[in-house]
């Protein structure tokens, strides 16, 4: 009796284990900056496309609101969502109404919600720290700014400690039941990007790969320091005691906070980083972006048996021997924000095609910069080339487009040459 029951409860974990598929989610229409998942399973994805997608199964509703791209994103209380980018702004999503929390001055990068849910914390590279209250009316608040450029906000478990990491290297705790002054707890001496705290320690990682865990005093706990850098993404799942890290050469390392080992080290990109990272509601699951226009999700029991996925989705990780020249700047530096078919696209910019002849401004449907509403720029070979000659900033100051320059007048040619073809 005893040996059936044994063999029908491992068939049980065997069949439960199975049904934990590889899954994906597609429909972006860029990177995947950050990912969120709910206490009752919701996906939220933040991308390069300015938006965030809010997933039923497959089925995403898309919140839009962003002018940049959106960093951050997390879940609050009553499953609203909130979201930050490279627009400056903090913003509030509740049955696909927003509003406006508030904005920084510089990019914002983390975003916490406090453990009452009281208030989202947003950290920028405008050196500053911000209080933004999530129920009922109030003013925003702000602590001590660290100095230096934000790149990580966190809580402890009790809501009573913030902890911030900045882009010097310094690790600072803010006491919330005294003092608002910031207190050194490390200085690593390389930026700091991600911070998750758990029972009296906090895990940190940074620009040179430093994984590293401290106690609240800066001691040192362990070091999961491997030869690959930069630390770009860091979660903590409670529950099952796990923390998933996701570098620059795109490895995600998931390490057991009971024994403080590494039990799983899955390369999941053929090429490009690991932006991203989330665990499902039960930590059985672990969410995952970066360069490609999906989100993708694995077991984390059978981690290791899958092959590198990610890195193939974008068009720009092709070897550039295969392609022409022009073909090639388009690639680098206009294919993550511009499709080349005429219709609708996801992706941040307006698409190129009947782009010559076409005035500034005047795709129907697309929201763009106040600058270039009523613009007198007509695109052709002149304003294109002094458009990258001279970069966006300089050629239309106030744009949404992000700076980009084409020195070699050779290079410009050949990209126009390419986009003549292409856009028709």
């Amino acid at each position: 009796m005893r040996a059936w029951l044994t063999a029908v409860l491992l068939s049980c974990a065997a069949f439960q284990t199975a049904a934990q598929e590889f899954t994906t989610l597609k429909g972006h229409g860029g990177p995947i900056m950050g990912i969120a998942v709910s206490p009752s399973g919701q996906v939220a994805t933040a991308s390069f496309d300015n938006s965030v997608g809010l997933w039923a199964g497959r089925d995403p509703q898309w919140l839009e609101a962003h002018d940049a791209a959106v960093t951050a994103v997390v879940f609050g209380p009553d499953a609203a969502v909130i979201s930050a980018g490279d627009d400056f702004t903090v913003r509030l999503w509740r049955d696909g109404a927003q509003s406006l929390l508030g904005q920084h001055t510089a990019k914002v990068t983390s975003l916490a919600v406090s453990p009452d849910g009281a208030w989202v914390v947003s950290g920028s590279w405008d050196g500053t720290v911000r209080f933004w209250p999530l129920r009922g009316q109030g003013d925003a608040l702000q602590v001590k700014a660290p100095g230096k450029g934000v790149n990580a906000v966190a809580f402890d478990a009790a809501g009573t400690q913030l902890f911030v990491g900045t882009n010097a290297g310094d690790l600072w705790r803010y006491d919330l039941s005294g003092t608002t002054e910031p207190m050194p707890v490390v200085r690593h001496g390389f930026g700091i990007n991600e911070i998750v705290t758990g029972d009296g320690w906090i895990a940190y990682g940074a620009v040179d790969g430093g994984t590293r865990v401290i106690d609240m005093a800066g001691a040192q706990i362990a070091d999961f320091t491997l030869d690959r850098r930069p630390i770009l993404s860091m979660v903590y799942h409670q529950g099952s005691d796990q923390i998933a890290v996701g570098d620059g050469e795109g490895y995600i390392m998931i390490v057991d906070t009971q024994r403080w080992r590494i039990t799983r080290d899955f390369r999941a990109t053929r090429q490009g980083p690991v932006w991203a990272l989330a665990f499902s509601p039960d930590g059985t699951v672990i969410h995952a972006g970066g360069l490609d226009d999906v989100a993708y999700a694995w077991p984390v029991e059978t981690l290791d048996s899958f092959d590198a996925t990610m890195g193939q989705e974008r068009s720009f990780l092709r070897d550039p021997a295969t392609m022409p020249n022009g073909e090639r700047q388009f690639m680098r530096k206009c294919s993550i924000c511009h499709a080349l078919t005429s219709g609708p696209s996801r992706k941040a910019g307006p698409t190129l095609h009947g782009v010559f002849g076409r005035a500034a401004g005047a795709v129907q449907d697309y929201k763009y910069s106040p600058i270039l509403t009523g613009s007198d720029i007509i695109w052709n070979e002149d304003t294109i080339d002094a458009l990258f000659d001279e970069g966006p900033d300089h050629y239309i100051p106030g744009s949404k487009m992000p700076m980009q320059v084409i020195a070699k007048p050779d290079d410009r040619a050949d990209l126009i040459a390419f986009l003549k073809q292409a856009t028709q």
